[in-house]
């Protein structure tokens, strides 16, 4: 039997559809999976027909495939990567290379990379993002590992990929753990920007609006700025009945939203580089506090549903609010992959990540190209909101965007991703903020000094003898 250009380890769906994938687009494919009969009902079914071959065993998967061997690997990430490495390592050879494309946290392929690297096997740690149908059809792809390793996997990861204008959405983001890095980032910005979504919705529902109005606000906003995925398949949501009641199914929905950790990841690692993400933040706990639903019923008590005035203004001032809270969750996402990349060598070029996201994923979005052509024209932009468009964009959206925020809260509606954006905004455009008074708490407590606006240097006070006589003792720390 004539060996394979690649194999792939893992037929759950994910898997199953990026071998198809592959197949389909001229890579003659052997695919492998712990359990034989899930291999068998995969041939038999949707691989029926093509030239996806299969192997019952590792070490038969192995000699089927072509000299360096390339191997993807589409198992549940944690400890079922560790696994497979650990049977499938002795096997192979210098020069083969591993591809994780499962949802495994960078710190996890980072000791993997150390790990591989040992045995002169290369690995690669990449991100796959569009779900089910963009693995069939064409996902967007994140790896990250040695540029060899990325070479070898390059004609197979361009040819899968989606592809726009500017070509596949696939690139190499640097090296060790950076592929699944950006793809934890992607993650992370998906939260904020479902998040948002919602608490639009949210205050256009307060306001009286029914599925069918708000899949038609939905659809209208798709056509303009906004226009992106989620907002696409939002409108399409609002436009589902129940099939067992004669309302819409959105609304007999548990309102529980569920997770699996990616946007936790961000949240942590953001704060461990001190690197701000406040609307990311706000995603991750919303989701926490939707899933203590008896708690909240229960709190709730006779409480009322909130409302607000349906106005003519409304759901424009509400398209403006959703549109620059959306540039400000972008711009911390690529804040904190600018930083992460600075401080861990990862060599990331934030408009190629852009661009990359602009097909195939989950949070591809017409506000993207502006993204990439902001960080292609200045690649050392400290900030999305300072880039000239992008700040009189903001500047235009702030009276709707306060105006909601305010009505959402007098109302009781919470919106802690809308709110939080505008504070970041806020806190980013303030020349001096109240940090004085907590360094000056600091230093009374524990010494931990201050620096001074009118001089050199870093002081510290004897803050108890200055108030008993009115006046401060500072003293210079060498």
């Amino acid at each position: 039997m004539a060996s394979t250009s690649v194999g792939l380890i893992g037929l759950a769906v994910m898997g199953r559809n990026l071998a198809l994938n592959i197949e389909r687009n001229g890579f003659p494919i052997t695919v492998y999976n712990r359990t034989v009969e899930r291999t068998e009902e995969f041939l038999a079914g949707d691989a029926a027909g093509t030239s996806v071959r299969g192997a019952h065993s590792l070490e038969a998967f192995v000699s089927a495939l072509d000299r360096p061997r390339r191997i993807i690997l589409m198992v549940q990430a944690g400890r079922g990567v560790d696994a497979v490495l650990d049977q499938l390592l002795p096997l192979l050879a210098p020069g083969d290379v591993v591809m994780d494309g499962g949802n495994s946290l960078f710190h996890d392929t980072a000791r993997r990379f150390e790990r591989v690297q040992a045995t002169d096997v290369m690995f690669l740690g990449t991100g796959i993002s569009g779900g089910e149908s963009g693995a069939l059809l064409g996902p967007s792809i994140m790896p990250g590992g040695p540029s060899a390793a990325y070479e070898a996997m390059r004609p197979i990861l361009e040819r899968i990929a989606a592809t726009t204008d500017d070509g596949p959405c696939t690139a190499y983001c640097g090296a060790s753990s950076a592929g699944h890095y950006v793809k934890m980032v992607h993650n992370g910005i998906e939260y904020g920007d479902m998040q948002l979504i919602a608490e639009a919705y949210a205050v256009l529902q307060a306001a009286g609006l029914t599925p069918p109005e708000l899949a038609d606000v939905f659809n209208e906003w798709n056509e303009g700025e906004l226009e992106s995925f989620l907002i696409q398949i939002t409108a399409d949501v609002f436009r589902v009945r129940d099939a067992h009641g004669n309302g819409y199914l959105v609304d007999q929905i548990l309102d529980a939203a569920g997770q699996k950790g990616t946007g936790r990841w961000m949240s942590q690692d953001a704060l461990e580089l001190g690197v701000p993400i406040p609307t990311i933040d706000a995603a991750v706990w919303s989701r926490n506090i939707s899933a203590r639903k008896d708690e909240r019923v229960s709190a709730a008590g006779e409480r009322r549903a909130p409302t607000l005035q349906r106005t003519a203004e409304i759901v424009e001032q509400v398209r403006q609010a959703l549109y620059a809270a959306k540039i400000c969750s972008y711009a911390q996402g690529m804040d904190l992959l600018r930083t992460a990349s600075q401080e861990r060598d990862y060599g990331i070029d934030l408009s190629e990540m852009a661009r990359i996201w602009k097909a195939g994923c989950i949070i591809r979005a017409r506000l993207l190209g502006l993204i990439q052509g902001a960080f292609r024209d200045d690649p050392g932009l400290p900030n999305l909101m300072v880039e000239p468009s992008f700040a009189s964009q903001l500047a235009d959206a702030q009276p709707a965007w306060r105006s909601v925020v305010g009505a959402a809260k007098a109302a009781g509606i919470p919106c802690p991703a809308l709110s939080a954006s505008l504070d970041y905004y806020d806190a980013y455009h303030s020349a001096r903020l109240p940090a004085n008074l907590i360094q000056a708490q600091r230093d009374y407590f524990g010494a931990h000094t201050y620096r001074r606006t009118d001089r050199d240097g870093v002081f510290h006070t004897r803050w108890e003898s200055g108030a008993q006589r009115g006046s401060s003792t500072s003293d210079p720390v060498d």
